[in-house]
C-alpha cells in the first residue's frame, strides 16, 4: 500500500525523536495515558513538509500543508485507496479503517454508495462530495425549525463544526480531533469526557468498540455495542449545546441523542409523539424494546442487521437480547448506517422488499417478528 509513498525514515530520525518528545510532554495528562497510535512518527507527521527539495508525499493524494503537522487530511488517511478492496489498511503498524473502499463494508457503512446520483444513500459530506451535492435535499431531514440554514449539504463536514467527529465547535477537520488519536481509549468508552475517550471520537457518546474484529459488526458475538436510553432527549437547548452556546453534544451520551442533534424532529421525545408508549408518530429511538406478550419478545438473539443498544455499556459484546427488561433499546443504528449503505435513506436493508405477511425474515422483521407471518 505504501509503495508510492516516500517515507524517509533514516533522514528524519532526529525530527521523529523531537516530535516524540513533544508528544510525550503534551500527552502526559491524567486520562490520556492510554495512547494507541504506534509506529514511526514519520508515518503520520512531517515537520516542515519538505524532503529532498520537494514536498513530502501525502496520503490520499492531498497536497499542501495540513493542521497538526499531519501528512494527510481526514479523508486522505481514511479513504486512502477508494478503488481498493481493503476496508482496513496498515501504515507502519497502525491500522486505519477506510470509510470509502471497494470491499466489505465496515459497521458504519461506506461512502462509496453516495457517489454519483445516489444522494439519499448516505451523508453528503463536503469533504468528499463538495457543496450542494444533494439535488433532492438542502437541509438535514428532520432538522429543527431555525436550524435549516446551518445544517445543509453545503456545510456538512466529517469533523468539527457541522460535522460528527471531534469537538463540534468552531474548528473543522483534524483540528477538531487534535490529540484524539494519541489518547484513544480502545474498547469500552464509558467516560466520554474528551474526544479521545468518546465512542469513535463522537464527542460525549458512550459505547463499546469491537476489539475482536475492529470497526466491524461481524456476527452475533463480535460487534460494537451502542449506548442507548429508555427515554429520548427533549428539545431543550442545553440537551444539544454545552453551556447554551458551546460545542454540540448529546446530553444523554446516547448514539440516538447524538443523531438527534441534527435530526431532532425525528428522534427527540416530541418528534416521536411525546411519549415512550405506542402508538408513535415517528419510529421511536431510545425506548425500551418491548417484551411480555408482544411480537418483540421473540427478538432474543442479537442481530448485526438490526442491532439494539444497551442502557449500560458492557465490558464485552453480548449475543443476547432481553426484550422488556429495560436493558435493550431501539437506536437510530438499529435501522441506518452512519456513513452510507447500498439502500435508500441509509437503511441497512431494502425497505421496499419488506412484505408483511409474506413469510420473509430480517430487516424490519428482526424486531417485528410476527408481521412476516403469512
Amino acid at each position: 500500500m505504501t509503495a508510492n509513498l516516500k517515507i524517509p525514515v533514516q533522514r528524519t530520525i532526529a525530527f521523529s525523536a523531537v516530535l516524540g518528545l513533544i508528544l510525550s510532554l503534551i500527552l502526559f495528562i491524567p486520562g490520556n495515558s492510554s495512547a494507541k497510535v504506534t509506529g514511526l512518527c514519520v508515518n503520520c507527521h512531517t515537520m516542515h513538509n519538505s524532503q529532498d527539495g520537494g514536498a513530502m508525499a501525502t496520503y490520499g493524494g492531498t497536497s499542501g500543508e495540513n493542521s497538526c503537522l499531519t501528512r494527510g487530511s481526514c479523508i486522505g488517511c481514511h479513504a486512502y485507496n477508494k478503488t481498493g478492496a481493503a476496508s482496513v489498511v496498515d501504515v507502519g503498524g497502525s491500522q486505519i479503517p477506510q470509510v470509502w473502499h471497494a470491499g466489505t463494508d465496515l459497521a458504519a457503512g461506506n461512502f462509496k454508495y453516495v457517489d454519483g446520483a445516489d444522494y439519499g444513500k448516505g451523508h453528503n459530506v463536503t469533504d468528499f462530495f463538495g457543496a450542494d451535492s444533494d439535488v433532492d435535499l438542502n437541509a438535514a431531514p428532520g432538522v429543527q425549525s431555525g436550524h435549516e440554514s446551518y445544517l445543509t449539504d453545503s456545510t456538512l463536514k466529517c469533523a468539527g463544526d457541522r460535522g460528527c467527529h471531534g469537538i463540534r465547535d468552531s474548528d473543522t477537520g483534524i483540528l477538531a480531533l487534535k490529540g484524539a488519536h494519541h489518547g484513544n481509549v480502545d474498547g469500552k468508552c464509558n467516560d466520554p469526557t474528551t474526544v479521545a475517550k468518546s465512542y469513535r471520537f463522537l464527542s460525549g457518546v458512550k459505547g463499546l468498540e469491537n476489539t475482536t474484529d475492529k470497526w466491524q459488526n461481524k456476527d452475533v458475538t463480535s460487534h460494537n455495542e451502542y449506548f442507548g436510553a429508555i427515554t429520548p432527549m427533549t428539545e431543550a437547548c442545553l440537551n444539544c449545546h454545552d453551556g447554551g452556546g458551546g460545542p454540540v453534544i448529546s446530553s444523554t451520551n446516547t448514539i440516538s441523542g447524538f443523531c438527534g442533534t441534527c435530526h431532532g424532529n425525528f428522534h427527540f421525545l416530541a418528534g416521536i409523539g411525546g411519549d415512550t408508549s405506542s402508538p408513535f408518530t415517528r419510529h421511536p429511538t431510545d425506548v425500551d424494546l418491548p417484551g411480555g406478550t408482544t411480537e418483540f419478545a421473540a427478538y432474543t438473539t442479537y442481530s448485526v442487521e438490526a442491532p439494539v443498544g444497551r442502557t449500560t455499556v458492557p465490558d464485552t459484546a453480548s449475543g443476547t437480547v432481553t426484550p422488556g427488561g429495560g436493558t435493550d433499546v431501539i437506536t437510530c443504528l438499529s435501522c441506518h448506517g452512519a456513513h452510507g449503505t447500498n439502500y435508500p435513506d441509509m437503511l441497512k436493508w431494502d425497505y421496499l422488499t419488506m412484505n408483511a405477511g409474506g413469510g420473509g425474515s430480517g430487516g424490519c422483521f428482526t424486531c417485528h417478528t410476527e408481521k412476516d407471518n403469512p
